[in-house]
């Protein structure tokens, strides 16, 4: 009698299941039961994870699961028991991608991990005015990271010295133990995966291949840039490890509010006080730009909210294609305490609306515009 437990149930799957729901569950199940993941009972993971393996790749074929739904186990059953076809692998790479290594586990490749590794990348906030966001700038920032050991180049070893093959792995940086039909490949205790030994330590960085030192770098901020904007300076982050690459610098902006303009995208946008007289009589008003006073004619009777517009005084775009504009929203100030001189002429000029006398209304209008500013 085949003691086999049913593929579907080993899976947890019904057997209706798709292509999806069994790669998903299998998925799962591996991850949960690979031999790495629970080195305290090895041998136990072990004959799980080769149950599931087995199991997947039964339902994972159409051929062998149209045979094995028809004839059970016999339908798919060999005499060398469980042998996994080399296609199974590139499904492995698919579900899992390269976090676990097949190729090692069913005693394939011959995978080899590099000494040497990337460096971190390092992030510095960098906070700039108003002004500078929109008009760019050149300045100089101090950063402080690991940078490759000048003395042993990056190698942890005394100068004069070099990294000796490790003799536990033979340079591999992982140790194979058979278990069954698994090769179970794991980190070499000696050299840490790293496949090399250093017996004299360099004294400078006492074996990192890194010291901790500041760098002052020279940055170039573009015009146009805001709140958040991140800049990419390649190869300014941390020193690889033992002689790999050194990471990337970010530098994420942070711009200081300004107290008259509101950033809008390129636009800038804001609010221009004036008194009721020339909100009434018209004025010419001299308004406020990030290079200085520009000339705004505000019309007669213009209405508290209104906006208007100066073309091209806006932030430069980021990418050097135009620059936006500049919204100015008009704010009637209206006075909360009035003299005896100032009611008077309101009350004249308020009059004047029903009155003919067009000279007589423009001297009231003058004397009111002179005496409320």
């Amino acid at each position: 009698m085949n003691g086999k437990r049913d593929y579907y149930e080993v899976l947890g799957v019904p057997r209706g299941a798709s292509e999806q729901e069994i790669k998903s569950a299998y998925r799962k199940l591996a991850l949960k039961y690979h031999p790495d993941r629970n080195p305290e009972s090895a041998e136990e993971s072990t004959e799980k994870f080769k149950e599931i393996t087995e199991a997947y790749s039964v339902l994972a074929d159409q051929q062998k699961r149209a045979a094995y739904d028809r004839f059970g186990h016999a339908g798919v059953s060999s005499s060398g028991g469980f042998q996994p076809d080399a296609s199974i692998f590139t499904d492995f790479e698919d579900i899992f991608g390269d976090f676990f290594g097949f190729g090692d586990i069913f005693g394939g490749g011959q995978s080899r991990r590099t000494r040497a590794q990337r460096g971190p990348d390092l992030r510095y906030d960098l906070e700039i005015s108003f002004e500078e966001a929109a008009f760019g700038l050149e300045t100089k920032i101090k950063i402080p990271r690991s940078e490759t050991c000048s003395p042993c180049r990056g190698t942890g070893a005394k100068k004069g010295s070099a990294p000796l093959t490790c003799s536990t792995c033979g340079g591999r940086g992982q140790v194979r133990h058979q278990q069954g039909f698994f090769t179970i490949s794991r980190t070499c205790p000696q050299c840490r995966g790293t496949g090399q030994m250093v017996r004299e330590y360099c004294p400078d960085c006492r074996g990192e291949g890194r010291v901790r030192q500041e760098k002052v770098l020279a940055l170039k901020i573009p015009a146009g840039v805001e709140e958040g904007t991140r800049l990419r300076v390649s190869g300014e982050g941390e020193a690889g490890v033992h002689g790999g690459p050194t990471g990337d610098l970010y530098v994420v902006l942070r711009v200081r509010e300004h107290p008259f303009f509101e950033r809008r995208g390129n636009d800038l946008y804001c609010t221009m006080p004036v008194s009721v007289p020339q909100a009434a009589l018209g004025a010419e008003l001299q308004v406020p730009t990030l290079k200085g006073e520009e000339r705004l004619k505000l019309p007669e009777g213009a209405q508290p909210g209104s906006v208007f517009r100066l073309r091209g005084k806006g932030v430069p775009s980021l990418d050097g294609r135009g620059q936006g504009d500049l919204y100015v929203v008009i704010q009637v100030v209206v006075p909360t305490h009035l003299n005896r001189e100032q009611r008077r002429l309101l009350e004249m000029l308020g009059g004047m609306s029903r009155v003919e006398n067009k000279p007589l209304q423009q001297r009231v209008a003058d004397k009111v515009k002179n005496i409320f500013g």
